[in-house]
């Protein structure tokens, strides 16, 4: 494949750098993080535009606007969790957690940046956001209740897997009904169904779990309560994909994916482990995308 270079694929492996880091060995590297003098915190994350730079220079796409934005952003995105950690040591939570959040969350439902990618490696930009809000809040931040750690227990896949169980039987009834799932009798083996687990889990499920139960539940259960927070953050979910898959408001993504939004809180709330709520969302997601689409 064309795309696969030398440069990009340097550019993916320190992308994947505080993604995984902070997965696996998050209070390990948030505690030396935390040892840096604070403007030196602060500015760390300027790194991040590195991966822009590599994958833009060998595809000759380089920009220096989109350099800046991706220098800058995640330094700005830091300043204000650095601010929050000392203005609201009791996380009570404060306007800041939610601009950023919004900010966020928008750039990547909305496309806003990746037009600075070249075609094919969008995924860049989802990715360095990820790892802007992973610095900000999992490392600077030290949310507490957001539950990132990809080390997982029995427990996760138990809570994970009865949450799947619970949700297909609504989303084949529902699904069928609206003419949105569509089943498919064949087996592709176990090979590809592991695969699709796997980069699903790790790409789709655990970002999108991070994001919308890891931090948007966790901070909205400070305000709303826990029952309020679930359903909440569970209809933001679903407006989240109102484009995918047309070009218009696909209303019969917005319910499904709401339904599922409900199931993925249930299992993150249980023990507040994304964890165990990315393995509902992954395997939904792989029973979708092999029987179902």
């Amino acid at each position: 494949m064309e795309f696969v270079t030398p440069l990009n694929v340097a550019a993916a492996l320190i992308a994947l750098v505080p993604y995984l880091g902070a997965a696996f060995w998050g209070p390990v590297v948030g505690a030396r993080l935390r040892a840096l003098p604070v403007a030196a915190q602060i500015a760390a994350p300027a790194l991040l535009s590195i991966p822009y730079a590599l994958v833009t220079l060998g595809a000759h796409q380089f920009n220096w606007g989109w350099f800046a934005l991706y220098a800058a952003l995640p330094v700005a995105i830091a300043a204000l969790m650095a601010r929050a950690a000392r203005v609201d040591p009791e996380q009570c939570t404060s306007w800041r957690e939610f601009v950023v959040l919004a900010a966020l969350g928008l750039a990547v439902d909305l496309r806003w940046f990746e037009s600075a990618w070249p075609a094919h490696l969008a995924i860049f930009n989802k990715v360095l956001l990820l790892d802007a809000g992973i610095y900000g809040f999992v490392l600077l931040r030290e949310l507490g209740g957001t539950g990132f750690d990809l080390r997982l227990r029995q427990r996760d896949l138990t809570t994970g897997l009865r949450e799947t169980a619970f949700y297909v039987p609504i989303a084949l009834a529902v699904g069928l009904s609206l003419g949105f799932l569509h089943l498919h009798s064949v087996w592709p083996g176990l090979t590809p169904i592991a695969g699709a687990w796997i980069f699903t889990f790790f790409f789709i499920a655990v970002p999108e779990e991070l994001f919308f139960r890891g931090w948007v539940q966790n901070l909205l259960e400070r305000k709303l309560g826990r029952t309020a927070a679930l359903f909440v953050t569970a209809a933001l979910f679903g407006l989240a994909h109102f484009n995918k898959r047309t070009t218009f408001f696909n209303w019969r993504y917005v319910l499904m994916a709401a339904i599922a939004g409900v199931f993925y809180g249930r299992a993150w709330r249980r023990d507040r482990r994304v964890g165990a709520s990315a393995v509902t969302h992954a395997t939904v997601d792989a029973i979708w995308s092999l029987w179902l689409r």
